[in-house]
């Protein structure tokens, strides 16, 4: 049976991370793999050649623009190797499951973002830690 999002927000706890849902996201993150590739290398192209067209009135602009956007593609392309990460974890039984404390993700934070590592809790003590570093 081909799962779908409903189908696995319905799933019973006792069936998390079953073979079904471990297909399905699995699938998802080879389908965002794919786009992302594909994106990322539109937006090069679309970059090379807007930076051949512009002239010198427009250039500061244009370059101002060119940093922005290349910015954005450097942290996308960041996401490429968590996807393969997810689909490793996927492979050997790991996804779904925080890193740290081994409790499951939850269906509804990987429907949002399949390449999560932590549960929710760990996240949110991970970042107390953090904002509290960044305050001290």
């Amino acid at each position: 049976m081909k799962y779908t999002e409903a189908k696995i927000r319905k799933a019973a706890a006792s069936r998390y991370m079953n073979e079904d849902q471990l297909t399905f996201f699995k699938e998802r993150l080879i389908n965002m793999k794919i786009e992302l590739r594909q994106h990322l290398e539109n937006e090069r192209a679309e970059l090379s050649q807007q930076s051949r067209e512009c002239d010198d009135l427009d250039r500061a602009q244009i370059e101002e623009e060119i940093h922005l956007r290349l910015r954005i593609l450097d942290r996308e392309s960041k996401l490429l190797p968590k996807i393969d990460e997810a689909i490793k974890r996927i492979d050997d039984g790991s996804y779904g499951y925080c890193i740290n404390t081994g409790e499951a993700i939850g269906i509804e934070r990987l429907l949002v973002r399949p390449t999560a590592l932590f549960c929710a809790e760990e996240k949110s003590r991970q970042e107390r830690i953090e904002k509290a570093y960044r305050d001290s």
